[in-house]
């Protein structure tokens, strides 16, 4: 693929490149960057306009005619317009308020579909300037889309809609997507009815990974394509052909798949084109190809046949790799852009034709176009429009020539114009033509016919006008020709090269060429005895030459007449013909029946004769490391270099299928055969090759990368002067590994430029002067040169030496000098230099030197220079044991043992401590040092245990600690401490006799810690002794029973605990606190529900009935009076639970009833409030309508509504709990205190408890919290059930 051209220019660097060919013709490319403008170039890379926007291009489209282009920029309303017929450029005013984000021509008319940032649409008929606005076709920007032929619009935007519209913006489909869609394309899918070719699918991609298919004829259809993971995300795809879809995945994968509706997504081709990314691909109608380009490569498939590679573009220079690729219509231009901001134009159609006269190069630049330019001579490029589409082109002094087939077409090349000369025929077709300024020479057929381009006049010579060569007399052809000013050059076939044969015997009769196409270079020689078969080795890497196969035994009295692919045929003196195989070709067949030794002969004639193919068939029966390394030298030795590659990647040889592989698209013979010679180890035979090649560099080259740093250097005196400074350094550099000082010191001055700009070279040669003076004794100007020398590296190099050299001093200042002042203060120590170790000591990082310089210091008496030191050195003891000792800083000594943690500092703080009397500090930092033993000792002895106890408690310390605590407070008699500390080394019994004597206090301390104690040691004896003390069987004295409630629990003794509970919500309901009571019993509930208990059916109806109770403050409060009538009326039944309040409860029963219309009810619990034992409690001011209740009675009653029972479906009143069909007690609601029915089922999502879904969520639209658990809920956590069956599990409770 030929290059036309390159564009890249700076204000497009940093921003992707967009562009667009123009439609139909392709004359023109509109390039746009970053820059705020749009470049029009022409097909051969030339700039015709420049577009300058307000802002940067957010689209652009050509109609579909190619006549205007259509411009959208960022941040502005107007569309500009750019004419390619008049070059002008106009705006149009879209009358959107919004910023434009999409643009797109119809394909089949002159309309234009504008989308904006906010959903709104413009289409704009370009013909007769009507514009259509359509508001809201999205709600929010609009990102892609497309026409079909019959001009629908289809769009997408970010609000995840796709719609489909009329010419006119008329909504006529809508559907939604999962995600962003992008890529809209119209296409028409594969049916097995064929009855119609309208483009009714639109296809996109959605989120990157789907290829959605939504067809206009079924939209409650669509078809969401999904891929494997591993081929990455969509990056775009492309219809062709019958119903086939292409898709690029940016992991580099390319995969074909099919939209017929029997094999819908199935993959019919796949392959990883790209090894890193894929980031475009494009189709080719006209030309039948497919292009994906990534990483920096584009490569060419036949749609034909996508197996097939057609080409690959290898794009070295873009290194940040390519971004979209885009062919004209008519497929001879393919587009790509780069990442780094460039634009590469290749011909993918025209041949490659092209001629040159001097330094004038004539070339194919389009189908019918040639353009000659003169790069060196500053020439303006001449463009020629030619009639047909040539198969050659020759170019002199002042004409061209361009023909095909046996015709040619002369033009005059003049000063400001072309003109056409004529046209001429030959007596065949002409393989190739060259001009100078007065003939034309055409070979064809191996002749050449020489004439004159311009005819001189009818006097003229017929000789001078035109002669065929050869002479009729001449028996050869012409294979080549070329035309100077003076002569006419041409090569035949007849060769005057000679070559000696090897061993060729005198009494030989005859020879035969080999006649088989793929032996080109086999001949035999032959006698009456034998048939010598001989090989012309042509392009060997030592030149070329002939060389003897082997001899075959020719029978008596046979006369060889053909040799084809090594079998001889013979005449006999009968007339008939015998053929035998040359022994020289026994690999030819059937070689599975031989054995490893016979196969390594064979591998070796095929070797000799260049039959590579036998020879692999041979390795990969041999299987053998050796035999392939024994192909693979064949290879190169013949300069066989794509089958080399093929061999040595076989045999896993990379670094030679790497080598190989860069130096294969050498023409240069010679250069090519010293690559080869240099990878077969023949260095010499390489150099010779390299310097008789156009590139004789390459052996300085090669000799440099050997390291043969002498024959380096004597090439590079004829060849490149320049390098001897830079070899003579790596000479150097090798000398003194070897240890050859005197010599590296000599190259290094060698070396030296001079040149400031080799001034990091210098340096380096410098350095090693430096080094090679110190190291042959000159040490004062090793020194010198090392400290005028910029390195750090070096002056530590050079210090390094010195030191191993024992010359201290000298070591120090380099060290000192490059600044590395841990090394540089070391080699002071060593010297004893403590006034220079003082001075670097705050540049020192190292500890050790500190440390050393710290105990100078503290020898010399001066403690606080000694401690800076120690700390530095972070040796905190020797801080510590300063700071008491000697500078009298207590504090100090223990900022830094609280800090530090260290134990012999706190053993040291602690004994001072206990020298000045305070006994708590050294109690404290003797722990801290874990000396518990002498602490509590300590502690004893001056009654100090509870600052020891509060210590201990705080550090993680032994049982034995705790025990010895527990012991002493045991014989103190403080029994809450002693408990305390033998509960916490485990011994529980002990524990929990010391919290029971533990005198009572308000928070009841002691009872929790007993408690805990029980939980702990799960021991029946201790549980039964606490049993005993908290229902006071011991004194007469019963404890509080929440406190043997918490005791079951922890016990984990649920049923004991439940029991419990319902003692102390009855005592709780007794006294009138019903919403701690309901609390008791619903926690209780939970608990037992948890551990999946059956719940004893007193709890749960208990529960049940304080529930109610609750649920009619809520229900009256939101004026609802029937269903706060209903649960008054259920607590009512029940008032002996409430024997704190039964007057006030039957009293509000009464008014809520009627309040209800329950008069009935109301009259009969106005009777129960009528009793003399109620009738005094009477609130006054309800008496008196209670007793004209009584004494006038009113028994209407509204009848309560019935709902299925959730068993068994009977009809029965919604607030009745027992079932009279089926016998069961039915779940009620926590909303309404009502029964479950099934088809409103829900649950608290915290608590779990049934509700009727309608009025749970009624409810919580006023208030958001549950009434049974008080947790907060939001209406959207409630989830409508419709299996309950779990809840209606008759084990729940017990019966």
């Amino acid at each position: 693929m030929k290059q036309v051209f390159i564009l890249s220019e700076k204000a497009w660097s940093g921003s992707a490149v967009q562009f667009a060919w123009q439609k139909t013709l392709g004359h023109f490319l509109a390039v746009t960057g970053g820059d705020h403008t749009v470049k029009i170039f022409d097909r051969h890379g030339q700039k015709r306009n420049e577009i300058t926007l307000p802002g940067n291009c957010v689209a652009m489209d050509w109609d579909k005619d190619g006549d205007t282009l259509a411009i959208i920029a960022d941040r502005c309303s107007a569309i500009f317009l750019w004419d390619a017929n008049t070059s002008k450029t106009s705006q149009l005013d879209s009358g959107m308020r919004d910023s434009l984000s999409f643009l797109l021509w119809s394909r089949v008319g002159a309309l234009l579909a504008v989308g904006t940032t906010k959903g709104n649409l413009l289409i704009y008929n370009h013909q007769t300037s009507r514009k259509i606005p359509i508001l809201g076709k999205h709600t929010k920007r609009i990102t892609c889309g497309c026409w079909s032929s019959e001009n629908l619009l289809a769009l997408g935007g970010e609000d995840k809609m796709i719609t489909i519209s009329n010419q006119e913006g008329d909504t006529i489909r809508q559907t939604s997507v999962s995600s962003d869609p992008s890529d809209m394309q119209f296409s028409v899918m594969k049916t097995d009815e064929r009855i119609s070719t309208r483009e009714s699918t639109v296809s996109l991609v959605v989120g990157k990974k789907t290829l959605f298919l939504f067809n206009l004829n079924d939209p409650d259809n669509p078809i969401d394509l999904k891929f494997q993971q591993s081929y990455g995300s969509i990056v775009t795809y492309r219809w062709y052909g019958d119903g086939y879809i292409m898709i690029g995945f940016s992991r580099g994968y390319f995969v074909v798949i099919s939209t017929h509706i029997r094999e819908i997504g199935q993959e019919v081709f796949q392959a990883n084109n790209h090894k890193d990314n894929l980031s475009s691909i494009a189709i080719s109608q006209s030309l039948n190809k497919a292009a994906s380009c990534g990483d920096n490569c584009i490569k060419i498939h036949d749609l034909s046949d996508l197996k097939k590679m057609y080409a690959i573009i290898n794009l070295d220079d873009e290194n940040k790799g390519v971004d979209q690729l885009a062919w004209t219509d008519d497929g001879q231009l393919l587009a790509v852009s780069t990442r780094t901001a460039s634009l590469h134009v290749f011909l993918t159609k025209l041949p490659v034709l092209g001629d040159t006269c001097s330094t004038r190069i004539a070339y194919l630049t389009s189908l019918l176009e040639v353009t000659i330019v003169n790069h060196v001579e500053r020439e303006l490029p001449v463009t020629v429009s030619v009639e047909v589409e040539p198969s050659f082109i020759a170019v002199g002094v002042y004409h061209l020539a361009v023909g095909m087939n046996n015709r040619a077409w002369f033009y005059l090349l003049g000063e400001n114009n072309v003109k056409k000369l004529k046209d001429a025929e030959y007596l065949g077709t002409v393989a190739s033509m060259h001009l100078n300024s007065d003939y034309a020479a055409a070979l064809f057929e191996g002749k050449v016919q020489l004439h004159m381009i311009e005819s001189e006049g009818l006097d003229a010579q017929e000789e001078r006008e035109t002669r065929l060569f050869p002479a009729d007399d001449d028996k050869y052809r012409i294979l080549c020709h070329a035309l100077t000013g003076d002569f006419l050059i041409y090569g035949t076939d007849v060769n005057d090269r000679i070559y000696e044969i090897p061993n060729f015997s005198p009494t030989i009769k005859g020879i035969l060429w080999e006649n088989w196409p793929m032996d080109k270079g086999v001949f035999v020689a032959y006698d009456d005895d034998k048939a010598y078969t001989y090989v012309f080795h042509k392009d060997a890497i030592q030149g070329s030459k002939i060389i003897l196969a082997g001899a075959t035994e020719v029978p008596f009295s046979q006369k060889p007449l053909l040799l084809y692919n090594g079998e001889l045929t013979c005449q006999t003196q009968s007339g008939k013909t015998n053929s035998i195989y040359l022994s020289t070709h026994s690999f030819l067949g059937d070689l599975k029946d031989f054995g490893p030794n016979e196969l390594a002969q064979m591998l070796t004639q095929t070797l000799m004769l260049k039959r590579f193919s036998e020879a692999w068939g041979i390795c990969v029966l041999l299987n053998d490391q050796s035999s392939w390394n024994e192909l693979g030298k064949a290879c190169l030795h013949h300069m066989e270099v794509d089958f080399a590659i093929r061999v040595y990647r076989t045999c896993g040889n990379a670094g030679m299928v790497m080598s190989l592989e860069e130096i294969k698209g050498i023409e240069d013979r010679n250069l090519l055969a010293g690559h080869l010679a240099m990878f077969t180890n023949n260095f010499n035979l390489a150099q010779d090759l390299y310097l008789a090649s156009s590139r004789p560099i390459s052996a300085l080259e090669m000799r440099k990368d050997l390291q043969h740093w002498d024959s380096a250097l004597q090439l590079a005196k004829c060849l490149a002067p320049d390098q001897i400074p830079f070899i003579s350094r790596e000479y150097a550099l090798q000398l003194e590994f070897t240890g050859d000082y005197i010599n590296a010191l000599a190259h290094y001055e060698k070396g030296i430029t001079g040149d400031s700009k080799f001034q990091e070279h210098d340096e380096a040669c410098l350095a090693g002067v430096a080094q090679m003076s110190i190291r042959m004794g000159d040490i004062r100007q090793g020194v010198n040169q090392a400290i005028k020398h910029p390195s750090r590296l070096l002056k530590r190099d050079c210090g390094a030496i010195l030191e191993s050299m024992k010359q201290f001093s000298e070591a120090a200042q380099l060290y000192e000098k490059g600044q590395y002042y841990d090394k540089a203060a070391s080699v002071y120590i060593r010297c004893k230099n403590w006034a220079k170790v003082g001075e670097l000591l705050p540049h020192v990082s190292s500890p050790k030197i500190h440390l050393q310089y710290a105990k100078a210091k503290e020898a010399d008496g001066r403690y606080k220079e000694a401690v800076v030191a120690y700390e530095n050195a972070k040796q905190w003891d020797s801080v510590i044991r300063l700071c008491l000792d000697h500078l009298n800083n207590p504090e100090r000594a223990v900022n830094i043992v609280r800090e530090t943690q260290s134990l012999d500092g706190a053993k040291m703080v602690a004994r001072f401590f206990l020298q000045l009397g305070d006994y708590g500090s050294a109690i404290q930092f003797l722990v801290m040092s874990k000396c518990n033993s002498e602490a509590f000792t300590l502690a004893q002895q001056h009654n100090k245990m509870e600052i020891y106890a509060d210590i201990i408690t705080s550090e993680s310390t032994s049982n034995e600690d705790y025990q010895s605590v527990a012991l002493y407070f045991e014989g103190e008699k403080k029994h809450f401490q002693a408990g305390k500390f033998f509960l916490l080394c485990g011994q529980y019994g002990r524990a929990l006799k010391h919290f029971l004597k533990s005198p009572n206090t308000e928070d009841n301390l002691a009872i929790e810690m007993a408690i805990e104690t029980v939980g702990q040691a799960k021991d029946e004896a201790l549980k039964n002794e606490l049993i005993d003390y908290l229902t006071g069987e011991n004194d007469g004295m019963p404890k509080d029973a929440k406190y043997l409630f918490r005791l079951y629990m922890a016990l984990k003794q649920y049923r004991e605990a439940a029991r419990t509970a319902i003692i102390i919500a009855r005592e709780e309901q007794r006294s009138g606190n019903y919403r701690n009571a309901h609390d008791v019993l619903f926690s209780m509930y939970s608990e037992l529900k948890t551990q999946k208990i059956k719940i004893p059916s007193e709890m749960a109806t208990n529960l049940m009935i304080l529930h109610s109770y609750i649920l009619v403050k809520t229900h009256v409060k939101r004026g609802d009076h029937m269903k706060g009538a209903r649960m008054l009326i259920r607590v009512a039944n029940n008032i002996s639970k409430f024997p704190s309040h039964i007057v006030p409860i039957l009293t509000s029963t009464v008014i809520e009833c009627h309040r209800a219309g329950l008069k009935n009810s109301a009259f009969t619990f106005a009777a129960v409030l009528m009793r003399p034992e109620n009738r005094n409690k009477i609130d006054l001011k309800y008496k008196k309508k209670i007793e004209a209740m009584v004494r006038h009675p009113d028994k209407a009653e509204v009848e309560e509504p019935t709902t299925a029972c959730p068993y068994c479906a009977f009809q029965l009143p919604e607030c009745e709990l027992l079932c009279p069909s089926c016998k069961n007690n039915l779940p009620y609601c926590i909303a309404t205190g009502r029964h479950m029915v099934r088809d409103d089922w829900t649950v608290c999502p915290h608590c779990d408890f049934p509700a009727l879904y309608s009025e749970f969520k009624n409810m919580l639209q006023i208030e958001n919290i549950c009434p049974m658990c008080s947790e907060r809920i939001n209406t959207v956590q409630l989830k409508k059930m419709n299996d309950c069956t779990q809840y209606l599990k008759q084990d729940d409770t017990d019966g």
